[in-house]
């Protein structure tokens, strides 16, 4: 009995301070599960129109293989989620790009009317606030890869008039209107002649310019002669992934809060784990050698191994790496001290990298992990709704102020 008595005193103190840390984490995710209902949450890159297009699921219900569907989004606190419009360049050379680009129109716009309580078009910030009551989720539209623009200029008015609010102008491969950030080779250095009119006319007509994917010298110039704020829609910071282009640098990143635009952080691995995203590099190396010899292969009349056949085997020699939110709050952190906190928001890539996403930022339901994890890093509240949302919708809402002058 005496033995059990002098362990007393050391038991219930250490019982004590854990059900206080309980209470204390407890308190904290309630803190952010609140903030992320309360804020506009802003996701200015989600693929979820390229996989209705595959394969067509009620996104009005909770979809289990989906990382973006509406019962996810409420309880995430997701209002404003870009669906990426996205064509390949492999659709580009075919011809078929223009077509899959309204096909995904297509599917947004009959997603949104099977749902209307639940989804609104989105195509102007001032509307936010009006549409989101009731808790829908609102759905306006990013094209990734100016592909679909074909070589006429007048399909920038065509494609605003279908609820298009931001391009990026390239995606992994060159194209008419500027370099891609992957490929070794450069056409333009730059901006083709018709790219630099595609970035007028967007600014004409109110489209906001995105420089991610871009080679840094289409981008440089992309954001020079814009005459209103441009976006990076996802990209992460360079500095920790040297080397890898497709990720901002240092100047670009600046450059685009001088302009008063805003960078978007991804969460997917390939751009936040230096490792991953240096297989990512070496992916699209080896897939274009691996297309050049297919290329060869043909012209002499000799059979072409598939990309999917490439894919497997590069799969099997490349498995997938973990990335955590830590790495997330990292580029945030990074992006605050470097160009500020007006100029720093997110753009997650759900749908769009297979899954390979930072744990604890899953789908859209885990927002408020990346809300408690800036609450615990010391950001205020005021400035965890900057980086939510509320930047890219000041920078929005310039663009469209600035549409035809």
């Amino acid at each position: 009995m005496r033995l059990a008595s002098m362990r007393y005193p050391l038991i219930l103190p250490a019982l004590l301070a854990a059900g206080l840390l309980l209470a204390a984490t407890a308190q904290a995710q309630d803190a952010a599960h609140r903030l992320a209902q309360e804020a506009v949450i802003v996701d200015t890159h989600i693929d979820a129109p390229s996989e209705l297009l595959g394969r067509w699921s009620e996104l009005g219900d909770e979809v289990k293989d989906r990382e973006f569907d509406y019962v996810k989004a409420r309880r995430g606190g997701l209002d404003v989620a870009f669906m990426s419009i996205y064509t390949s360049p492999e659709q580009d050379a075919a011809g078929s790009a223009w077509q899959t680009a309204n096909t995904m129109i297509d599917g947004v716009e009959a997603l949104v009317q099977r749902h209307p309580d639940k989804f609104a078009l989105l195509t102007s910030p001032r509307d936010v606030e009006r549409l989101r009551q009731g808790g829908r989720v609102l759905l306006p539209l990013g094209m990734e890869n100016g592909a679909p623009l074909v070589d006429k200029l007048a399909n920038v008015q065509f494609f605003f008039d279908r609820g298009v609010r931001y391009i990026t102008l390239a995606h992994s491969a060159a194209n008419r209107i500027a370099d891609s950030s992957y490929a070794a080779r450069k056409n333009w250095n730059g901006l083709s002649p018709f790219g630099r009119q595609v970035v007028a006319e967007m600014n004409r007509v109110g489209i906001m310019v995105d420089v991610s994917h871009l080679a840094d010298a289409s981008a440089l110039e992309a954001i020079r002669i814009s005459k209103v704020p441009v976006i990076a829609s996802h990209s992460a910071f360079r500095h920790f992934t040297p080397g890898f282009e497709r990720n901002i640098s240092d100047e670009l990143a600046k450059a685009v809060a001088a302009k008063g635009g805003v960078v978007q952080v991804p969460f997917g691995t390939g751009f936040i784990d230096p490792a991953s995203a240096a297989d990512m590099q070496a992916y699209f190396t080896a897939l274009q050698a691996f297309e050049q010899d297919n290329a060869t292969l043909k012209a002499q009349g000799k059979p072409v191994a598939s990309e999917a056949s490439f894919d497997a085997r590069w799969n099997a020699a490349h498995p997938a790496r973990k990335s955590t939110l830590a790495q997330v709050l990292d580029q945030i952190d990074y992006g605050v001290k470097l160009i500020g906190i007006d100029h720093v928001g997110i753009g997650s890539d759900f749908d769009g990298v297979s899954g390979k996403l930072a744990d604890g930022l899953k789908s859209v339901a885990d927002y408020p992990n990346l809300v408690a994890g800036l609450q615990a890093r010391g950001y205020t509240d005021a400035d965890i709704r900057k980086i939510l949302g509320g930047n890219l919708l000041r920078s929005w809402a310039a663009i469209e102020a600035g549409a035809g002058k």
